[in-house]
């Protein structure tokens, strides 16, 4: 099994997902065991000093200002834990809580938290044992960090609520913990408190979501050549020096991969042709590389982001390597908040294009000779009608999803806490975005392939023709009378989302950018 060793510096994207969705065992470097005991002695010499020192020895948030005394503080640090696992709703997929948990270690190891070793040593226990919290839906405000979230996470350390087991059973968590030879931890001065700060989930799902997107925005141009090359359309329109003009980066990709998959169609430049003439495509299909090229530099810019979250150590207080231990807002959420909001529009936008490409097909008025709803018998037969319903459902719900979460804030905490990010929101209604989108691009490849398999006499590029012999033996069926429609779009569904739409194109364009 694949290992991933944390250490002091940080940890990438690529070891996140390994967690998350790998089951990729967690290791401590030796560099970053040695800076937990160097920081924990810190916290210990704080500990047995009479001035109060915030996290160490008082309480937390407005009641900060109480001075907890020494036979207090375990009780303390429990009782942060227990109060703060205050979540509710739906419980959070599995590959979530193991980033939010794996991403919480990961500044644990930092030692700039004054956690014990063998602290950060059962959360990776807890990890590598495939065990689950239970995390719910709502009680992130996406300031001191997603605290709710943690909390729960750190119950099931302390041997308490619930979990999931690597059968995935939910059962409580001290159960679980003694079935894989683990001890509960007993928390002490501080630890309870650096377990529950950080932007752990928020980050975890921005980590995925930009995988996921990766693997879309790649697909969306796929689709997009596709349904120029159904509608006949002209591919002079991707010439490189034509977005060497306008040399944004994602513009460029973008083409490129339209391209690269149209190469070698009989069915472009049929665009002027007497039978059907026009003077160029319409927006959806023409401006395909600027739209999603603008959504992949927002997507660039919200790597640059993660990336640097990635390699923070998010606390309060903090340990500096010059002993000192300072309080700071770095728990706050918002550089993570904005960049999911912002990808959440791109998304919504790239679905809005997909789903305008697709009525266009469908509409014989502007599909250049196509029967209407690529019907076999139109009137007899609906053909794709409800199909491109179904598609502006997922796109209006999307443009509401865009709305960012980030520009609200609710004061908490008896307004010590009185601006939030937001940023856990931003990143639920993400996921349910990427999810959409995947549908989305899903029904225009749907209905793309039936069109260009219904384009008698001429013939599509070789990428096309992978793609869509690809689908067809996954069960994405073709033309024909109208059947039941949702199982072939469920299987077009599943065939963009695991990736089996560019594993049939890459070996004829080459990898796509």
């Amino acid at each position: 099994m694949h290992t991933v060793v944390v250490g002091t510096s940080g940890t990438t994207a690529e070891d996140v997902i390994a967690v998350a969705r790998g089951n990729a065992r967690v290791e401590l470097s030796g560099e970053a065991l040695d800076a937990l005991a160097r920081a924990r002695e810190i916290v210990d010499a704080l500990a047995a000093k009479p001035e109060p020192v915030y996290g160490v020895s008082t309480g937390f948030g407005a009641l900060a200002s109480r001075h907890i005394s020494p036979e207090l503080r375990a009780q303390l640090q429990r009782n942060i834990v227990r109060s703060h696992a205050a979540g509710m709703g739906p419980r959070v997929e599995r590959e979530v809580v193991r980033a939010l948990m794996f991403l919480r270690l990961k500044t644990v190891a930092s030692g700039h938290t004054g956690v014990r070793p063998s602290v950060a040593q059962t959360m990776a226990a807890v990890l590598n044992a495939g065990i689950t919290p239970v995390v719910h839906e709502y009680g992130s405000l996406g300031c001191s960090g997603d605290l709710a979230p943690l909390s729960h996470c750190a119950l099931a350390l302390m041997g308490e609520g619930d979990a999931e087991g690597p059968d995935g059973t939910v059962r409580p968590a001290g159960e679980l913990l003694a079935e894989h030879g683990i001890e509960p931890v007993e928390l002490r001065e501080k630890e309870g408190l650096a377990l529950l700060n950080g932007t752990d989930g928020m980050l975890g799902m921005l980590v995925m979501a930009l995988a996921d997107l990766d693997r879309l925005y790649k697909s969306a141009d796929i689709t997009a050549a596709l349904t120029l090359e159904a509608l006949l359309g002209t591919d002079k329109v991707l010439q490189p020096e034509l977005h060497a003009i306008r040399p944004h980066p994602g513009q460029s990709a973008s083409a490129a991969n339209m391209a690269a998959v149209l190469k070698g169609s009989g069915l472009t430049g049929h665009y002027q042709e007497e039978s059907a003439p026009r003077v160029q495509d319409a927006y959806s299909v023409r401006c395909a590389p600027q739209v999603a090229g603008a959504g992949r530099d927002t997507m660039a810019h919200a790597a640059l982001v993660a990336s640097r979250e990635l390699a923070a150590a998010v606390d309060n207080p903090v340990v500096l390597p010059d002993g000192r231990v300072e309080s700071n807002g770095n728990f706050h959420g918002a550089p993570v908040a904005y960049v999911l909001d912002f990808l959440a529009i791109a998304a919504a936008d790239l679905g809005s294009i997909a789903e305008r490409r697709t009525d266009r097909l469908l509409d014989k008025n502007r599909s250049h000779g196509l029967p209407p709803f690529l019907a076999d018998d139109a009137g007899v037969d609906s053909g794709l009608m409800i199909a491109q319903y179904t598609q502006a459902a997922l796109v209006s719900e999307m443009k509401r999803l865009a709305v960012p979460a980030s520009a609200d804030s609710i004061p908490s905490s008896a307004m010590q806490e009185d601006h939030v990010s937001m940023g856990w929101s931003a990143a639920r209604k993400l996921r349910t975005a990427v999810d959409n989108l995947t549908r989305i691009i899903a029904i225009e490849l749907y209905a793309a392939t039936r069109a260009i398999e219904l384009r008698h006499g001429l013939t599509a590029a070789p990428a096309s023709l992978a793609a869509i012999a690809a689908a067809r033996a996954a069960g994405v069926q073709g033309p024909g009378p109208d059947r039941f429609l949702a199982p072939d779009l469920a299987a077009a569904d599943e065939f963009v989302r695991t990736g089996a739409l560019l594993a049939a194109v890459e070996p004829v364009t080459g990898p796509l950018a």
